[in-house]
């Protein structure tokens, strides 16, 4: 087998484990073909053969670290030239990078070889190309870029200059901009690489996901008729969500829309489920449509949604889509995408046993009677977070949800109960991409990852559930909700997340059910292409699902700190970013010099007052091992490799590498080579590669420690290679002078310093279009509790490999915000029963900080005014009948984001002088408010009237006027206050931009 052999960090462990591989036997008849001279080197240190690259080569497959790999395409980018060709001779690619690495929204610079006797023509032409979207530097000798006609360009070994265009806004395809620059004079190679097949391993926090072939869409050429895709389509005639809608009445903000409701058992309900029905008198017209577009041809139709939205899924070429596309009954046909992912003590961080739980008499019934649907990564049925034997009380389940409890092998019946009333499966488009295995990601409701189970407890998960974990006692755990009940729509799996066919199809069928709140912990891999981020076939369904009532939450996404990394957009969805809360585990080494270093750590101490001696794992290897053997023997990861002897009673020092975070290698190996040697405990520290990193919390059975920080890291080695005592002639170590004590991190502390917003929670402004233009809509809505959250974990879950084997498991992201949020709108829900989805947000946004049990004013809209602000986007007309069936000249389409009347004002681009207005409805007892304001930066703020009196059920509206006062690229933020005299409290936040254009700077232009 000849193998490519690539440069990096990555491809240099690789390329050590074939070499071991190779020593060991397992592989045989290898050749290595180097991409650079640092794998070259490399590779001969691991033993590995190598030849040198000629034109036609044979190269079966080749691996190397790539900057940035394009989310649904697998197109990369390198920045070495000299690989390429190599590249392209393989059959077969592996590309290695980082989650950051993977991204949908693409920036940075893309490196171009260029013939050098014309070079300023041909970086001229590419700078047309690129105009205003990038900037085109010569790269100098020393590896620096300097602008066009910069001194002592790099010169390559064929004599080519190397050009980087850099990327001001954001690379809409990677796939054009190739074919573009192949087509400049003067052009000899360019740094993406698109030749499939491709296989990519992403390194992320939770370990390793390999994508193993592109979407065949990404690939789809139209030249080959053969090759087919999933597409959403949809058509002209409104789903049944609006008919429904319209018997509302929607005068009342407070309507939930619950005519749509059916009568149910009660209890729930179990349903062999093998294909999709398609009895309904929906299903049969898309069913007619297809056969008449297609007659003859071949194609698999996946699903019909006919509740949120009017249409269906299907599996055509695009040739056959075209075809559907221009049927005059047909709205639009949209390419599927993918989507993916993105507690003991946080009720009480949150005030709910002495506030909402209270008032609705205890935990005990909090949230009884409200139905929390979940798309995600399915549930553990067996947990006893679920169970409903814990009810002493009466348990129905409530009569207005009608959902089925899908019975499978993995999932059997009975799985279901008065908690847990409703589970199914869907997974057709991923199915159709070859990429599903029915074993590992369980063609069933049953959680095999574990983050589904996580979310589902988070929000209504049962009360007073011990958390035990590694054999220790952490608490008991209780969902937001306690008395809620659960059905669980699960459309995201381990191996590769989502698809929007299948996501949909949960969303859906979560409507049709009668679920009061969805919870989605999910987000999209790329911002939606297209007119508007509104506009995608995910958040259009949800606008039909907020219609019907239901109350949408979901998460911000995980891709903070930077601006504009949002992946929830629209208004009719409350948005979730994820804060700290008070509790930390916080554990420590005392070092001999009695310097005390912290570092994380879910273990036991040692013995107080008790000093053991440290020993490096590399000073502790038996006479067969040596580091020249296994260079990965100081991670601990196999105990034959050491002295027993030598380690028995002390503490193993051990190295916690890049390969901990790939997965690699792991905490518990570790700790079990710890265990068999008889070690009192383990300290790890943190190698300088393992940086940009978040080290949660680690369950471990004996004394341990996880140094976190390099600089720590240092520290400790400096103490422990000073202590060591060697024999002067020979310098083998006589004794090991080095001692330490561990105090434990099983204790949970508390601080004030919450809540503080986490740096890996996504950030607004919310970007309204693929351009990032700025909307004005806050997002996110709220943050929650988000990070080190415990919460139930699937017996069989493999999301985290430190907790596989445990009832809970201890988690961060905005997927654990989202469901607290669920959770506290559940109880919202309970007590007004009423309230419409924009009055629960409401409820949510203005007092999210308060105990304010009883309620007072509130902002609301209807499903009307989010079709107006959408009817208002320029050239939205076509897109919003073909998603609605509706025309714009119904409403009103002067509205944008800033009309709405949200329970917040943003204003992204503020020039001069702004007027909005905000109307309250009163839902508590009469009562007088007087109104005070603090004003963002720059900005100067005026509402009237300043006092007024309102009674019950009454309105009063607020003018706001905006001023500004001088420039600023960046938000700044203020706040407008009610305060009421029963002792109600409304907050509503303030968030603008200022773009002033003053005539002379018009006139600059």
């Amino acid at each position: 087998m000849v193998i490519g052999l690539g440069s990096g960090h990555a491809s240099g462990m690789a390329i050590q484990y074939l070499g071991q591989q190779l020593h060991a036997g397992a592989l045989k008849d290898i050749v290595g073909i180097p991409m650079s001279v640092a794998s070259a080197s490399e590779a001969a240190k691991a033993g590995i053969p190598l030849e040198q690259y000629q034109d036609g080569s044979q190269i079966d497959f080749a691996f190397d670290d790539a900057d940035i790999i394009e989310e649904e395409t697998l197109i990369a980018v390198i920045g070495r030239q000299t690989c390429k060709s190599i590249l392209n001779a393989a059959n077969k690619h592996v590309f290695m990078i980082t989650e950051k690495q993977y991204k949908g929204t693409l920036d940075g610079s893309i490196p171009v070889v260029v013939q050098s006797l014309n070079w300023m023509e041909t970086a001229e032409e590419i700078d047309d190309l690129f105009l205003g979207d990038a900037e085109v530097w010569r790269r100098s000798s020393i590896g620096q870029a300097g602008p066009i006609g910069g001194d002592f360009p790099l010169v390559t070994r064929e004599g080519h200059n190397v050009i980087d265009v850099i990327f001001t806004s954001p690379i809409q395809s990677l796939a054009e901009v190739a074919e573009s620059l192949d087509k400049v004079n003067g052009v000899v190679d360019h740094g993406i690489v698109s030749k499939f097949p491709c296989i990519a391993v992403i390194a992320s926090d939770s370990g390793l996901c390999i994508i193993n072939n592109p979407p065949t869409d990404a690939v789809q050429n139209d030249s080959d008729s053969s090759i087919t895709a999933v597409y959403i389509v949809t058509l002209k005639q409104a789903p049944a969500a609006h008919y429904y809608g319209e018997l509302k009445k929607e005068t009342n903000v407070f309507n939930h829309g619950s005519p749509h409701r059916r009568k149910n058992l009660h209890g729930p309900r179990n349903k062999w489920i093998s294909h999709q029905s398609s009895d309904s008198y929906i299903a049969r017209v898309h069913d007619s449509l297809l056969r008449r577009v297609l007659r003859g041809e071949k194609y698999l139709k996946l699903y019909s949604y006919h509740y949120l939205i009017n249409g269906f899924a299907v599996l055509v070429t695009s040739q056959q889509a075209d075809k559907l596309s221009r049927r005059r009954e047909v709205a639009n046909v949209v390419l599927d995408f993918s989507v993916r992912t993105a507690t003991t003590h946080t009720p009480q961080f949150l005030g709910l046993p002495k506030g909402a739980w209270l008032k609705e008499g205890g935990y005990e019934t909090a949230g009884e009677g409200i139905v929390i649907g979940f798309i995600d990564t399915g549930i553990d049925p067996t947990h006893p977070s679920f169970s409903d034997d814990l009810s002493k009380n009466s348990y129905p389940v409530p009569s207005h949800f009608s959902g089925i409890c899908e019975v499978t092998r993995d999932f059997p019946s009975g799985s279901c109960n008065r908690k847990l009333i409703a589970a199914r499966h869907f997974a057709a488009s991923a199915i159709t991409r070859g990429i599903f295995n029915s074993t590992q990601d369980y063609a069933s409701p049953f959680d095999g990852d574990g983050h589904g189970t996580h979310t589902a407890s988070v929000a209504a998960g049962n009360h007073g559930i011990p958390v035990i974990v590694a054999g220790h006692h952490f608490g008991n755990a209780s969902g937001m909700a306690p008395r809620s009940h659960i059905a669980v729509y699960k459309a995201l799996y381990k191996s590769f997340g989502g698809f929007a066919a299948d996501v949909v199809a949960a969303i859906d069928q979560a409507a049709q059910d009668g679920v009061d709140i969805i919870s989605l912990s999910i987000t999209p891999n790329r911002r939606p292409p297209g007119l508007a981020t509104f506009f995608n076939p995910i958040d259009m369904a949800l606008l039909s699902a907020v219609k019907a009532g239901i109350f949408v939450v979901q998460a911000a996404g995980n891709t903070g700190p930077s601006p504009k990394s949002m992946s929830s957009f629209s208004p009719w969805i409350f948005t979730v970013g994820a804060a700290c809360h008070d509790r930390v585990y916080i554990n420590s080494i005392t070092l001999g010099n009695n310097v005390t270093i912290t570092g994380v750590g879910l273990a036991p101490g040692t013995d107080n007052d008790t000093m053991y001696t440290l020993i490096s794992a590399l000073h502790a290897l038996n006479n067969d091992t040596t580091v020249t053997d296994d260079m990965y023997v100081g991670e601990c990861q196999d105990s034959s490799n050491f002295n027993q002897d030598l380690v028995q009673g002390k503490l193993l020092i051990c190295s916690y590498s890049i390969r901990f975070v790939l997965g690699l290698s792991t905490i518990k190996q570790a700790l079990e080579t710890a265990k068999n040697l008889s070690a009192t405990g383990v300290v790890f520290y943190m190698d300088p590669f393992v940086i940009g990193f978040q080290l949660n919390p680690i369950p471990m059975r004996m004394s341990g420690i996880i140094i976190s920080s390099p600089d720590d890291s240092k520290i400790l080695l400096k103490y422990y290679n000073s202590s060591l005592e060697r024999d002067e002639f020979s310098k083998k170590i006589t004794r090991f002078g080095a001692v330490a004590s561990i105090s434990g991190g099983l204790k949970a502390n508390y601080n004030s310093s919450a809540p503080v917003i986490m740096y890996y929670s996504a950030r607004g402004p919310d970007p309204e279009d693929s351009l990032l233009d700025d909307a004005d809509i806050l997002k996110p809505n709220l943050v929650a509790p988000g990070n080190f959250i415990w919460a139930a974990w699937s017996s069989l879950g493999t999301d985290s490999v430190e907790f596989q084997g445990e009832n809970f498991a201890m988690m961060s992201g905005t997927s654990m915000a989202a469901p607290h949020v669920a959770g506290l709108a559940a109880l919202i829900k309970q007590r007004f029963p009423n309230f419409s989805p924009s009055a629960i947000a409401s409820a949510l946004s203005t007092t999210a900080s308060l105990y304010d049990k009883n309620g007072g004013p509130i902002l609301a809209q209807r499903y009307n005014d989010y079709m107006s602000f959408l009817c208002g986007i320029n050239g939205s007309g076509p897109v919003i009948f073909n998603y609605t069936g509706q025309n714009c000249w119904m409403y009103n389409s002067t509205i944008n984001g800033a009309d709405l009347n949200l329970p917040s004002v943003t204003i992204s681009k503020l020039d001069q002088c702004r007027t909005v207005q905000r109307t309250v409805v009163n839902i508590a007892g009469n009562e007088t408010y007087s109104v005070g304001w603090s004003a963002p930066y720059g900005v100067a703020v005026k509402v009237a009237p300043t006092h007024f009196s309102i009674a019950s059920g009454e309105k009063q509206v607020l003018n706001i006027i905006f001023s500004a006062i001088m420039n600023s690229t960046t938000a700044s933020f203020g706040r407008i206050g009610l305060f009421g005299s029963q002792g109600h409290v409304l907050n509503i936040p303030l968030a603008v931009i200022l773009k002033i254009y003053t005539t002379s700077l018009m006139a600059e232009d």
